[in-house]
């Protein structure tokens, strides 16, 4: 099956640009920014050969997997922009849920069955099931004339393979058992970021995407490690603010914001620091 947008995403006029391998999405999306593309543009593709991730990582994206970035073109505040990583991670949670038979992936952090989503919302910006990493977020922006910004906002998600070789658990919808494949998970990706992206209104709404982002968080309550430019900080994570940043109280009962860093939870954070 070809890559193709969902119905309501082509009436409300977002165009897809389709690829069989790019270097990266996200790459090209800004070019064409900077070229005066005004938006509302899919570049998608099953192999990724120059993929990135968060602090400059390499993300790999081989045949089979989903590398889709959405090039926004916005007057609003880079400080709202950035959130639009939070509709990226309930977009693709709900695009999961929609295609993913029930039953097929274990609910919760740890695999349990303790009524949570199947997928969960690891901050800032990982999906993750029964507590492995399935898919990336990485918004990457550029200055354009006018007073406005393009946003690129890159999803990774491991459709048919992983990476074996990470400190932290992976796995891919092949692993566990869903047969899905990228066409169809995008189909049903650009479906679910229309929604997610007329409730966050250019950041007018970024309250209820906020609560909606909790309602699938994962390790909300528990203990937690997180690492900021070579310190690590533990606590316990209570929420995040209305920017969205990471708030811990930490093991002497101070409240942390945070506005970058890695974040571990259980075993993962006790072995990695």
């Amino acid at each position: 099956m070809a890559f193709r947008l969902a119905p309501t995403a082509a009436s409300e006029g977002f165009r897809l640009e389709a690829h069989d391998t790019v270097a990266s999405t996200n790459a090209l999306a800004l070019d064409h920014a900077r070229a005066g593309d005004p938006g509302k543009l899919w570049v998608v593709s099953k192999k990724q050969e120059s993929g990135r991730g968060r602090r400059g990582r390499v993300w790999a994206t081989p045949e089979g997997n989903l590398a889709a970035t959405l090039l926004v073109v916005t007057n609003a505040e880079l400080r709202l922009a950035a959130t639009l990583g939070f509709v990226a991670g309930l977009a693709l949670a709900d695009a999961l849920d929609a295609v993913v038979p029930k039953g097929r992936i274990a609910i919760g952090l740890d695999g349990g069955s303790d009524g949570r989503s199947r997928f969960e919302l690891k901050w800032p910006n990982d999906v993750l099931a029964s507590g492995a990493k399935l898919a990336g977020i990485l918004l990457e922006s550029a200055i354009l004339e006018g007073d406005r910004f393009a946003v690129a906002v890159g999803i990774g998600v491991n459709v048919v393979a992983y990476p074996k070789d990470l400190p932290y658990p992976a796995t891919s919808l092949r692993a566990l058992g869903a047969a899905c494949d990228a066409e169809t998970l995008f189909l049903a990706l650009s479906d679910a970021w229309s929604e997610n992206a007329r409730l966050w209104n250019d950041g007018r709404g970024l309250s209820a995407v906020r609560r909606r982002w909790l309602a699938r968080a994962a390790g909300l309550g528990g203990q937690v490690a997180v690492r900021i430019d070579g310190n690590v900080v533990r606590g316990t994570f209570e929420t995040i603010d209305e920017d969205c940043r990471f708030v811990i109280r930490d093991d002497e009962g101070s409240v942390l914001t945070i506005a970058a860093g890695d974040v571990h939870f259980g075993a993962v954070a006790s072995a990695q620091f």
